[in-house]
């Protein structure tokens, strides 16, 4: 059984790695094919070996077919594009809790009826509805979970940036059932109808109101969103903020409702109702104290869950409560192992697309490694010693898993969870739940986590507090996990041998450009602009992406792609024109790369200006490792201009190596262009062009575009944004120039290669194809 379950797993994983489902017809013949392996008279028929390994597959197939017809099942629940920014009428009910802010509130939508004749949407839908433009600040409260409401709505099928390295929010929304996403339309008319009886909503609902009351209780606190996230799981009541000291210190999980929180606190409650039902002999002959002690620790980790909204760790925690709740209730104790293993394989029976959340890697790869290191600390000198010796084996352990997801790991983890743990989950959490139903409890849950922040924070500010790493190759990690194993295992001699396995991933060779070439990456930043610019030995970076809601690109997307390229500073920044969705990212970016110098075109006394510049202006030039670099445009007059455009400022930067360049006008207008092809025309033909102001019908005019003579373009946009971009008037232009043409919105993010014998294009959303993602169409 310790080797099925893991096949099977293995096999559900393989399935969310294709590019295209396998047809239903073949996953259901798997099965049947693969069965006379699993029948008594075939470990008769064949060698120990031979039965075993086929087995395995037998089950990985198992687990490939299992996950396949439930992706069948969830894929066929579709948007049709027919029905793409189309008005809708449904009624349906409030799934989970909603998210509010300045800009309106977010919430999961379950569709129970269809009020437009012939509509055709998903069961389960993602609305944002928009606050209205008379309100300044914080809407009111318009909805909560549970209720039942009848909008009208608009909706597209699922779509986010693609990116190496960056969060794949088509593959979350898959994982959450949701199959569409889309605005509630204010003229629809919104109409509240009452409130769902369901058992789920019920929770939901007192979910929302325990939230409510933690943000009453603790209004202007600094901790209310922990100690809401700690009650509710609502992480995203925590502030971004947070989130970047917690990732240094590496104690996010301790901000959620992990399985450490739901443990401790099951056995609190059932050491209470032991003590107290021992005490009263008539209870004691009705039921033995012990199995009472069993069932409440049980209900209290059940309603813990429930709280918690159900997430992988707590799911995790409570599949394995359960088997080890059953075992001593009848008298059998489950090993650890084979509890890990059980829960493993039912989680991934009810939601086989869990594999692809980092959280599902870290929360069973953190258990695993404490109960790998707890076999070795039999006799250990100290509950100190072997708490901080297991500290440092969960940070070990699962230092390969977080190089590989987030090319960073902490190294005041050991000490920072050593002496945060007891006071988290052992008083901030058990005072945060009583909370709930005292509300004076819980000033002294946010004092406990106030002082918890500030160890952090001190811890975090230290500049290794966080190692960052670029890359590795796959083999590398393959064979890091062995070594880290070695390095663990209890008993073995000459453990830091182990060590030796890891140095690949620890120091992998990082790819540049050779001498005299260059290359650009086109992030994938929705609708905004990012590019990146490498040469053998420098990296500009040009616009930072938009602002994101209550956080930005340059934090979700631009860093984390620094970073997998081992770019620990930037040579140099530049920021186009004072555009959000150019300058959204910036304050994140220079934060943590600190470039050498700043080139804008931003106005003076400016925010992101607080650091030593200089402004963009025509005439610039500087060579990197052989490559030309060079400013075309604005001209000092254009800044004394105070009717100019702040896109017709924009820094136009020309990258040129022999016969190949790059031209990179930002949001550059009609009046930029013109002055460019009246003043610099004989600098402006260039191998591959970025379109103007992100293909709007305002740039990429004609007499621009016969200038450049682009065998590209690019065109950086978001899919179906509200500006139409881009234009079908720039589109014709370029097509009747012969451009090849690239768009963010159909292949995310873009590798443009420049060498002597011409450009390279990789476009993510070919090279990374999954079954999930909508085709690309031409």
């Amino acid at each position: 059984m310790r080797l099925k379950l893991p096949a099977f797993c293995i096999g559900v994983f393989w399935l969310q790695q294709q590019p295209s489902l396998p047809d239903a017809a073949w996953l259901w013949a798997l099965p049947l094919v693969l069965t006379p392996f699993l029948l008594p008279h075939f470990e008769r028929a064949w060698p120990r070996q031979v039965r075993m390994l086929a087995v395995l597959a037998s089950c990985a197939v198992l687990g490939f077919a299992w996950a396949g017809w439930r992706a069948q099942a969830r894929m066929a629940d579709a948007l049709p594009p027919a029905w793409e920014g189309v008005d809708v009428r449904v009624v349906g009910v409030v799934a989970g809790l909603p998210d509010r802010d300045a800009h309106g509130e977010r919430f999961d939508f379950r569709v129970e009826k269809l009020l437009t004749a012939g509509a055709q949407i998903p069961a389960r839908i993602r609305l944002s509805w928009p606050a209205p433009e008379w309100i300044a600040a914080q809407i009111p409260q318009r909805i909560e979970a549970g209720e039942r409401w009848q909008f009208t709505v608009r909706l597209k099928r699922p779509h986010g940036t693609a990116n190496p390295d960056g969060f794949d929010y088509e593959a979350w929304l898959l994982q959450k059932g949701i199959r569409a996403t889309g605005y509630v339309r204010e003229k629809g008319g919104a109409m509240k109808l009452g409130e769902s009886g369901h058992p789920l909503d019920l929770v939901q609902r007192l979910r929302e109101r325990i939230r409510d009351g933690i943000g009453l209780a603790l209004a202007g606190h600094p901790q209310a969103g922990v100690i809401t996230a700690l009650a509710v799981g609502d992480q995203n009541a925590i502030p971004h903020a947070n989130w970047r000291v917690y990732n240094r210190t590496g104690t996010s999980h301790l901000m959620s409702i992990s399985g450490l929180h739901i443990t401790l606190f099951a056995a609190l409650v059932g050491g209470f109702v032991y003590a107290l039902w021992r005490r009263v002999p008539a209870l004691v002959l009705r039921l033995p104290a012990r199995r009472a002690a069993l069932l409440c620790g049980w209900l209290a980790a059940l309603a813990y869950t429930l709280l918690a909204g159900f997430q992988i760790p707590a799911q995790r925690t409570l599949f394995m409560l359960t088997v080890l709740v059953a075992g001593l209730w009848l008298q059998r104790e489950p090993r650890p192992a084979s509890l890990l293993l059980l829960a493993l394989a039912i989680v991934l029976l009810l939601d086989p697309w869990a594999v692809l959340a980092p959280g599902f890697w870290l929360s069973f790869g953190a258990l695993a490694a404490m109960m790998w290191a707890v076999q070795g600390l039999q006799g250990a000198a100290g509950k100190i010693t072997a708490w901080m010796r297991t500290q440092a084996a969960v940070t070990i352990a699962l230092a390969p898993a977080l190089l590989l997801l987030f090319h960073q790991v902490s190294l005041v983890s050991p000490l920072a969870n050593a002496l945060a743990i007891p006071v988290v989950s052992m008083g901030v959490v058990p005072l945060a739940l009583a909370g709930a139903l005292v509300p004076p409890l819980l000033q002294p849950a946010a004092w406990l986590m106030q002082g918890v922040e500030a160890l952090l924070q001190w811890l975090s500010a230290f500049d290794w507090a966080a190692w960052a790493l670029p890359a590795s190759p796959p083999w590398a990690l393959a064979l890091a996990l062995p070594g880290v194993a070695w390095m663990l295992m209890p008993g073995l001699p000459r453990r830091w041998l182990g060590g030796f396995m890891c140095l690949p991933l620890l120091f992998p060779a990082v790819a540049t450009p050779a001498p005299g070439s260059f290359e650009a990456e086109v992030l994938d930043v929705g609708q905004g602009t990012a590019i990146l610019v490498r040469t053998a030995g420098h990296a500009l970076l040009y616009d930072a992406g938009p602002a994101l809601g209550d956080n930005n690109a340059g934090e979700q997307i631009v860093l984390p792609r620094l970073r997998a390229l081992g770019i620990a500073r930037l040579d140099s920044l530049v920021l186009t024109h004072d555009d959000l969705d150019h300058t959204g990212g910036a304050a994140a970016v220079m934060r943590d790369m600190e470039p050498r110098w700043l080139l804008a075109s931003l106005p003076a006394g400016h925010a992101l200006l607080a650091r030593p510049h200089r402004q963009c202006l025509r005439g610039q030039r500087w060579q990197w490792d052989g490559v030309d670099f060079e400013m075309l445009n604005p001209t000092p007059y254009a800044y004394a201009q105070s009717g100019r455009s702040d896109n017709d400022k924009s820094c136009v930067l020309k990258i040129s190596r022999g016969a190949q360049s790059l031209l990179l006008t930002a949001d550059a207008e009609r009046i930029g262009e013109l002055e460019m092809t009246e003043r610099v025309a004989d600098k402006l033909p260039a191998t591959v062009l970025v379109a103007g102001h992100h293909g709007s019908r305002t740039s990429s005019i004609t007499e621009f575009v016969s200038a450049v003579q682009p065998r590209h373009v690019v065109f950086t946009m978001g899919r179906k944004n509200r500006y139409g971009h881009p234009h079908a008037d720039v589109l014709r232009r370029f097509a009747e120039a012969g451009a090849v043409m690239h768009r963010s919105d159909r292949h995310g993010w873009l590798r443009l290669r420049f060498a002597e014998n011409g450009v390279s294009v990789e476009r993510w959303r070919e090279q990374r194809k999954r079954y999930w993602q909508q085709p690309v169409v031409e």
